[in-house]
């Protein structure tokens, strides 16, 4: 056998970066005899590398190498190394530009035809009296959605990455796993959702100078009950989701995200919708109502709590994962406060239908790269290890959109889809005769140069965010999504009633801005 320093030299040619250790290391009375002394020896009996069973990276049930990595320099090696933890994952397939664009076609136009639905049922709810005369309801629809897109997509994004590296192939990790996040994301929407209500109150307050008790709990009802039976419903669906790409072998880092909001923002606006309607009805005559669904919802915390705590995928979660999310919402009622204003004058009523649209495409695209910058950190190793694939500095726009690398690639390939998606979904609106604004060419080039600036912002930010917090220790599936889809819900409104405000200011009547 040859010597140390020959196993270490012919272990970097190979061009892998893994451990060698003596063979005396790998067979012991408590650990079995792992290998046999002739596996160490080449053809010519030269030393070849040796590969620790038990590494970090394997521990997690992960392949050498990700399928993301597709430059065709990952051998396939270690692909007869197994591990104690039962059926080792699926080999992922390799992607080129156009499976990743199949693969996320579907699911982006499905997601985009649910916000189309949100658009058109806020278009409806914001003549419905509550609206009217509790102007703060408008603050809680971008800080709700943005909420169930930050926990329901970060839920997609940490199960996706668990799938991808074999933490849910035996029915014992995967109850874990279930039972554990669905009690994690209820006990986030109960807070998150109350504090949303909160900040709807201080917006509220802070332009008008008045204050109703009684619209402050309304809001806080109709918020936290909202946040709960949302995210209850969407955490089910993503599951189901998750599991069947798995088994179907699609990626689901592609489609689970997506599939996340095709759903969800119709879902979450219509329960707001209908459940703020129904509790305002209640105020004159049973005043009690609105406190009761309140101690309902936050009496049931500390059973999410318990369950969350014993699960240890969550627990982290738990007691670390409170400031993305509460930031993110904060965020976004920034974003609600603009809708607010700007809804609230008659010349610009047509805005309703399109903000959902322009948020939720542009936080469902980002929020797939995230995810999948996040797998593919994930393949390398642990938040916090030095690797050369998580640069610490901040990219070029070269580097994240014209690069080689797959990550690169599937920006690319997102950044693509904005056009053609808002085009089909514009023209859904205008079938519908929905909204109140008309289709004209220049109002749609307004649109489209606000829906591709922000998601070239955000694409680029993502790369940046991705990155940064894996070499600082922080699981971007936790940490990433929640800020970057809350930025796409500031930067998406912000930009679109500029638009409006341009259109109204050099007089494009012809598209009705106004009516």
């Amino acid at each position: 056998m040859s010597s140390k320093p020959e196993q270490k030299e012919s272990h970097q040619a190979n061009g892998a970066v893994l451990p060698i250790v003596p063979v005396d290391c790998l067979i012991g009375p408590d650990r079995g005899q792992l290998v046999e002394p002739s596996d160490f020896l080449g053809p010519e009996g030269d030393g070849v590398e040796v590969v620790v069973l038990e590494s970090r990276a394997n521990a997690k049930g992960v392949r050498e190498e990700d399928a993301l990595l597709e430059n065709g320099s990952q051998s396939n090696e270690s692909d007869d190394t197994s591990t104690d933890r039962g059926p080792e994952p699926a080999s992922p397939l390799k992607e080129t530009s156009f499976s990743i664009g199949l693969q996320v076609l579907f699911p982006f136009l499905l997601a985009g035809f649910g916000t189309v639905a949100a658009g058109m049922v806020l278009d409806i709810v914001q003549h419905w009296d509550v609206f009217k005369y509790v102007t703060e309801v408008f603050i809680l629809v971008p800080a709700l959605l943005g909420l169930k897109g930050n926990l329901e997509m970060t839920l997609a994004s940490r199960l996706s990455t668990a799938a991808n590296i074999g933490q849910m192939d035996t029915p014992k990790e995967l109850w874990r796993m279930i039972t554990g996040n669905m009690a994690l994301i209820q006990v986030q929407a109960t807070v998150v959702g109350f504090l949303a209500s909160i900040a709807a109150v201080i917006f509220g307050w802070i332009p008008d100078g008045h204050f109703s008790i009684d619209h402050a709990v309304l809001l806080c009802a109709s918020s936290v009950a909202t946040a709960f039976i949302a995210s209850l419903v969407l955490g089910m669906i993503m599951i189901g989701v998750i599991i069947g790409s798995r088994k179907m072998g699609i990626n689901p880092d592609n489609v689970a995200t997506p599939i996340a909001a095709s759903l969800g923002d119709l879902i979450t606006l219509a329960l707001l919708s209908g459940i703020s309607w129904g509790l305002y009805k209640e105020l004159e005559s049973k005043a009690y109502v609105n406190p009761l669904v309140c101690a309902f919802f936050i009496a049931l915390l500390p059973i999410w709590v318990i369950i969350a705590k014993k699960n240890a995928a969550t627990r982290e979660v738990l007691y670390s994962g409170w400031e993305p999310v509460i930031i993110a919402m904060a965020i976004s009622s920034v974003g609600g406060l603009i809708l607010d204003r700007t809804v609230s004058d008659p010349n610009f009523a047509g805005m309703a239908v399109f903000t959902p649209v322009i948020n939720g495409v542009g936080g469902n695209l980002v929020a797939v790269q995230a995810s999948r910058i996040s797998t593919y950190l994930h393949m390398s190793g642990m938040p916090g290890e030095s690797s050369e694939t998580a640069p610490r500095k901040c990219p070029s726009p070269c580097s994240t959109f014209f690069s080689s690398d797959v990550n690169s690639r599937s920006a690319r390939v997102l950044f693509l889809l904005v056009v053609p998606g808002h085009l089909v979904f514009l023209y859904t609106i205008s079938s519908m005769q929905g909204g109140h604004t008309t289709l004209t060419l220049i109002f749609i080039v307004f649109y489209m140069t606000a829906a591709l600036l922000q998601v070239l912002i955000l694409l680029y930010i993502a790369d940046w965010m991705v990155h940064w917090m894996w070499g600082r220790d922080l699981d971007p599936d936790n940490f990433s999504i929640p800020y970057l889809t809350a930025l796409g819900d500031l930067i998406g409104t912000g930009l679109l009633a500029l638009s409006f405000h341009i259109l109204w200011l050099i007089g494009d009547r012809d598209s009705d801005v106004g009516d």
